[in-house]
């Protein structure tokens, strides 16, 4: 959680990686939609921000069309190479009259779905 008290309580997603072997098996949307369930949850965030590199359309895809993420601004020079980066961020919909364990549930059975093989 980012402790910046002139801003809404909110979470920060500084890095996220799968092993190349194991990816397209929704290890990634797993890790992100519980981070984010927790960060809703637990902490009472409003949203959470991450910074992706403009030139990485998987994680941009995952990010846009899979777990709602919006384009919030464009950083450019972001990263030490020169690279611009999308900031981006989720918005949590505060849920009315949801119970957490409801909520935990429905995230417990996506999340056993994925299958993780060592």
């Amino acid at each position: 959680m980012e402790e910046d008290e002139k801003q809404p309580r909110h979470g920060h997603i500084t890095s996220l990686s799968v092993l190349r072997t194991h990816r397209k098996r929704g290890i990634a949307t797993a890790l992100m939609r519980r981070s984010q369930m927790e960060m809703e949850m637990v902490f009472d965030a409003e949203y959470v921000s991450l910074h992706v590199r403009k030139s990485n359309r998987a994680a941009f895809h995952l990010y846009k069309e899979t777990l709602d993420f919006e384009i919030h601004d464009v950083e450019k020079g972001y990263y030490a190479d020169g690279e611009d980066a999308y900031d981006m961020r989720c918005t949590f919909k505060k849920k009315v009259e949801t119970e957490p364990s409801a909520a935990t549930g429905v995230l417990e059975e996506k999340l056993k779905s994925v299958r993780v093989e060592s």
